[in-house]
């Protein structure tokens, strides 16, 4: 199965801001376990072009911090699972993703739009 985080290089953490992230951490987990990662670019993809972006990368499920309602309508017309509202370290989510372990807050909102 195929994780996509957004990723923020500088300090290997998530990025907060959905539909402005720069990168993304892409995980492959099996088995309960990450079995490999690499940071990819948006492609150029902003808001509502990020989410069939990843879905066309073999991506299930994206671990992310804030997003608004516009690309919550994307990642659900997409058919991407999503994690919303999780902060601090890209590869510790991962890790939590992999064991079951990690819950999500599905009020976690952009509310600048």
């Amino acid at each position: 199965m195929k994780v996509a985080v957004t990723y923020e290089k500088e300090t290997g953490n998530i990025f907060q801001h959905f539909g402005k992230t720069e990168f993304f951490k892409i995980y492959e987990i099996a088995d309960g376990k990450i079995i490999s990662s690499q940071v990819i670019d948006n492609g150029g993809k902003g808001h509502h072009d990020l989410p069939p972006y990843l879905k066309n990368l073999g991506v299930e499920t994206l671990i992310l911090g804030n997003r608004g309602q516009g690309a919550i309508d994307a990642i659900a017309a997409s058919g991407l699972k999503e994690v919303p509202g999780i902060t601090g370290s890209a590869d510790e989510a991962a890790e939590k993703f992999a064991k079951g372990e990690l819950k999500g807050n599905f009020n976690a909102k952009c509310n600048h739009h």
